[in-house]
């Protein structure tokens, strides 16, 4: 057994639930709560409308809480975590906006997406006051090394909606440019709420490291699972249609994996539906990821990158909110939502 697996399994003992982390924060979280309203405000009435809509739909707020959690994990005791946990939440949302936009989506959460209900152009700009209003709070802080920081992490963002858009339709996408695609898009704004946490606590550059990757590992672990959800949630539970990936010509890892060890005929079946983005056949393409145990294997990558996460933790010292940090590591492979 390796040390991040030796490391996974002490950790399990004593991992607290996903309510207990949040509970741990919970007051903190409602702080971030008021800001993120105080600062939606604009005269613009369509600003305000959008984003009230868009508090209200709820969302898990991980990457605020991982934040607030990673903080408190290595001792701070100011208010700056606040406004950083406020600029990670509306550069996530924004990026939400924007994805929607690009995928056509109709459903987020199980409500009606921005873009379906006020149209691409008012889901872009919004999404664009988002980012603007995100930097306005990071100035705020006064720390150059957060601007470097996020400037950093949204430009990896847009990146990898590139390379995400260049991969749609392709059935030829390997895992290593999927992954890539899941780093920059997705673990890299998770990497980045753990890494502020160390900067605005002015931590030594080796826990700043520390938190950086076990952020990348857990954001990595998180769309793994969530890209396995598309093919076997519940969708009320889920939020969103079962095949929306699929639909958008997506090929993720349990299509990938699919594709490699399936047949011939199970190839032809799966090149087809992701280069025309065929929600149709969605019934087959699930036979095929079933009998080639795709969904085994990309719970075993997701539980890998978890366990690497855990690992790079081991650095902070003993504490609840430490032990919080390896929960949220385990809820983002153990969870059905």
């Amino acid at each position: 057994m390796n040390e991040a697996s030796t490391t996974a399994s002490v950790a399990t003992e004593n991992t607290p639930s996903i309510a207990e982390i949040k509970g741990l924060v919970q007051g903190e979280m409602a702080a971030v709560d008021r800001l993120i309203l105080a600062e939606l405000s604009s005269d613009v009435v369509l600003i305000n409308q959008i984003g009230q809509y868009i508090v209200q739909s709820g969302g898990k707020r991980l990457r605020p809480n991982l934040l607030l959690l990673a903080a408190r994990a290595v001792g701070y005791r100011g208010e700056n975590h606040i406004t950083l946990a406020t600029v990670i939440e509306f550069i996530h949302t924004a990026t939400l906006l924007h994805d929607d936009v690009v995928d056509e989506s109709s459903l987020r959460r199980g409500r009606d997406t921005v873009n379906s209900l006020w149209g691409n152009s008012a889901s872009v700009l919004v999404g664009d006051f988002l980012y603007s209003r995100a930097f306005e709070l990071m100035v705020r802080v006064q720390k150059m090394r957060i601007m470097e920081i996020m400037s950093r992490t949204t430009t990896a963002i847009a990146e990898g909606e590139v390379l995400q858009l260049l991969n749609c339709n392709n059935p030829a996408t390997t895992e290593q440019k999927y992954l890539d695609v899941v780093s920059r898009k997705t673990a890299i704004l998770f990497s980045a709420a753990a890494q502020l946490a160390a900067v605005v606590a002015e931590q030594p550059p080796e826990v700043e490291t520390a938190l950086r990757a076990y952020g990348l590992h857990l954001g990595i672990a998180f769309q793994l699972i969530d890209d396995s959800l598309d093919y076997q949630a519940d969708p009320a539970e889920l939020g969103k249609n079962l095949g929306d990936d699929l639909a958008e010509g997506k090929p993720t890892l349990p299509l990938i994996y699919a594709m490699e060890r399936g047949s011939e005929a199970d190839r032809a079946l799966l090149t087809h539906a992701i280069e025309h983005g065929n929600r149709e056949v969605f019934g087959e393409v699930f036979k095929i990821i079933e009998s080639t145990r795709a969904i085994a294997y990309t719970a075993r990558r997701a539980r890998e990158e978890a366990d690497k996460a855990i690992a790079a933790v081991d650095i902070l010292p003993a504490s609840t909110y430490k032990q919080a940090l390896i929960g949220l590591a385990r809820f983002s492979v153990d969870r059905t939502y």
